[in-house]
């Protein structure tokens, strides 16, 4: 810029120029005696400028007027949530019935051991859980009372409900598990509890 040119711009109202560096500087923007400049923005940060709201404009273009499924948050949700429906078995097609084929029973043993075992122990003899191998129930000993128990829990017990852990499935598989270790005798069995119900299987 020519000593000319910085001369006029000087004089314009809400400027200043350095007479040392011949640089620009705006009037009353002085803090702790450091001059704020009014230096033109570099050229790599105006073209990133111009780009984005180009981007965005492409973006909005497609979200509102074109087919762009990819960009709907909600039908990505359905996408994802068909994708694990299709996985689960479907309500009607479940029946509370207790199981008995080896790949149940080693995935009811499986949850038994990871989520179960910690009151109930792996042996069913209980612990802070009642003992699960004896005659001896609190809450019933049918399919139903058992997954009821399991799907909503005992809180006064300390028993979480489990009806957003495990699917109505793995619930029925650690319910036949459970019940497939009764009569087996655990190591130091914690004392009875609950009432002697008739064993029904």
């Amino acid at each position: 810029m020519s000593e000319e040119q910085n001369k006029n711009i000087g004089n314009e109202p809400g400027y200043d120029i350095d007479t040392i560096t011949n640089q620009r500087l705006i009037k009353g923007h002085v803090y702790d005696g450091i001059y704020e400049l009014d230096n033109d923005l570099p050229p790599w940060w105006k073209w990133l400028f111009y780009i984005s709201i180009l981007f965005l404009a492409v973006y909005l273009i497609r979200l509102f007027f074109t087919e762009a499924p990819d960009l709907r948050q909600i039908e990505e949700y359905n996408k994802e949530l068909a994708a694990v429906q299709a996985k689960a078995p479907a309500a009607a097609d479940f029946q509370l019935v207790l199981l008995t084929d080896e790949a149940s029973l080693t995935a009811g043993k499986t949850i038994w051991e990871g989520q179960c075992g910690a009151c109930h122990l792996a042996s069913g003899a209980g612990i802070v859980g009642p003992n699960m191998t004896d005659d001896y129930w609190i809450h019933g000993n049918t399919l139903e009372e058992l997954f009821a128990v399991v799907e909503n829990g005992v809180l006064e017990k300390g028993m979480i409900p489990y009806r957003d852990q495990l699917s109505p499935q793995q619930r029925l598989q650690v319910i036949s598990y459970m019940l497939s270790l009764h009569g087996t005798n655990p190591v130091n069995p914690k004392e009875a509890q609950g009432e002697m119900i008739e064993w029904p299987y």
